[in-house]
């Protein structure tokens, strides 16, 4: 979780809303991404969907089936879907994000009977420091 901090940091420093993700096959790092929404002109530049198809890639596959997501913030419906859709084993995150969150917030993505793949869900872990980050990143631009 540290160095999806980090991401994070540096998306943030870019101008981004700062959320960062990694992706974690066996012990190694294989993926690292932070938000790039602003940078790409693009709204599925999300940490995770960046990671996801950063790791994919390296594998070459679209299966990341032995792999482990860690992102700073409580993934959004779309990137629900595309941790399902990859077949994640494990997401880890750090902040819940009540109003636009999909795993344990909001429509709860991995609950629904639609859903084929849910991974098992660990939140909190890094919590304090990511929720201030982007707290800290809003305040600023209020």
């Amino acid at each position: 979780m540290d160095l999806a901090l980090e991401a994070a940091e540096a998306a943030g420093a870019a101008g981004e809303v700062p959320i960062g993700c990694v992706v974690v096959h066996g012990q190694r790092v294989i993926a690292s991404a932070g938000n790039r929404t602003l940078t790409d002109r693009d709204p599925t530049a999300h940490a995770e969907i960046l990671a996801i198809r950063q790791a994919a890639a390296l594998l070459g596959s679209e299966r990341l089936i032995d792999c482990d997501l860690y992102v700073t913030l409580e993934p959004c419906t779309m990137c629900a879907a595309a941790i399902s859709f990859a077949r994640i084993r494990r997401l880890y995150y750090g902040a819940a994000d009540p109003k636009g969150g999909a795993v344990d917030s909001g429509v709860r993505f991995f609950a629904q009977p639609t859903c084929h793949h849910a991974p098992e869900v660990y939140s909190a872990l890094g919590e304090q420091r990511a929720a201030r980050l982007l707290r800290e990143f809003f305040q600023a631009r209020r």
